[in-house]
């Protein structure tokens, strides 16, 4: 039995891995790097079978942004000739909603620039979530940015099911990605939704100058905000960003991180996210024997993969999509 599957076979035990053997697997020899996601797929499996969930994103106000994350085009110090307008209308929310149920996506996810939300806003998000709820039953997220107790409160109480504030990078790290807002205003919010009683969604960008000890942090931080949903994106380096040009990532070390996160966050939606096609490439179907989730279409303001790509991906993988129907089932037994 080689090393990797008898440390998923300890993670199955509900063992946790230690700090030099995480940093072994980013290490682990390329060679090897099969073996390695065979034994992260033995813990995917145990949890989630062959399923793959869904997840689409509206970006429902672009740009604008006041705060300074050096990777993102929507920055109040970006220069990217991105699009750039406040909160659309609900018919416009509605409408992603309709496209994303046709699609047999279980996730809509609505997305707004800033550093946080305006009660307006969340009047606004409120309204489209009810119709979504009574329209679609498909299960809601929200990532409006830094989120105030009683905004939280609001959300729930309409349906929202999940919020999502990722930590981005680790608290060793953070100054360097933004000095806008703090690492500890980012755990802060995601505490504030699991006191609301909505599901915890936080993730990570891999590719922004850190080191694999930081990577490392990340996962571990993950795991103790007891993240529901852990969107492990990649560096998509933006021209007109700080970080343009940026280009420190390659595919076999994008699977290892993918590996990292399932071997320490074992039970938890493992989803390869925004810059999966770009970091990569041929190799995008290896992922999911790591993950078990994608997003579909568009990410924010950069371009996806076609989704009749991902279909192709799935089929021929022999992966079986969650329905909206399972997602549904899923939200009930919950409650």
């Amino acid at each position: 039995m080689n090393k990797w599957m008898e440390l998923a076979d300890g993670v199955l035990e509900g063992k946790a891995i230690t700090n030099e053997e995480a940093l072994a697997i980013l290490e682990c020899p390329d060679d090897d790097v099969l073996l390695l996601m065979h034994s992260a797929f033995k813990i995917r499996r145990h949890y989630y079978g062959k399923k793959v969930k869904l997840n689409m994103i509206i970006n429902t106000k672009s740009g604008l942004c006041p705060e300074n994350c050096g990777y993102c085009s929507q920055s109040s110090i970006s220069t990217a000739p991105i699009d750039t307008y406040r909160m659309v209308d609900k018919d416009t929310i509605l409408e992603g909603a309709k496209r994303a149920y046709d699609l047999n996506v279980g996730t809509y996810c609505i997305v707004a620039s800033g550093r946080g939300p305006s009660n307006k806003e969340i009047d606004h998000v409120v309204e489209a979530v009810k119709e979504i709820k009574g329209t679609y039953g498909m299960k809601v997220c929200a990532c409006l940015g830094i989120l105030k107790p009683e905004q939280a409160k609001r959300l729930k109480e309409v349906g929202v099911d999940r919020y999502n504030h990722n930590i981005n990078t680790s608290a060793s790290n953070h100054a360097n990605i933004t000095t806008s807002h703090t690492y500890d205003d980012r755990v802060g919010t995601v505490e504030t939704v699991k006191e609301a009683g909505m599901s915890p969604c936080s993730g990570v960008i891999v590719g922004m100058r850190e080191t694999k000890q930081d990577v490392v942090d990340m996962a571990n931080s993950l795991k103790a905000l007891d993240a529901d949903s852990i969107p492990v994106n990649f560096l998509h380096a933006i021209d007109g960003t700080p970080l343009q040009g940026v280009k420190e990532l390659n595919p076999l070390y994008c699977l290892k991180v993918l590996a990292l996160f399932r071997f320490i966050n074992p039970t938890k939606e493992i989803r390869v996210s925004g810059g999966r096609e770009v970091n990569l490439g041929s190799l995008q179907p290896l992922a999911l024997y790591a993950a078990n989730s994608i997003f579909v279409g568009d990410y924010l303001t950069t371009a996806g993969q076609e989704e009749t790509e991902d279909e192709k991906m799935l089929r021929d993988l022999g992966f079986e999509v969650e329905s909206v129907e399972e997602m549904k089932a899923s939200l009930a037994a919950e409650k």
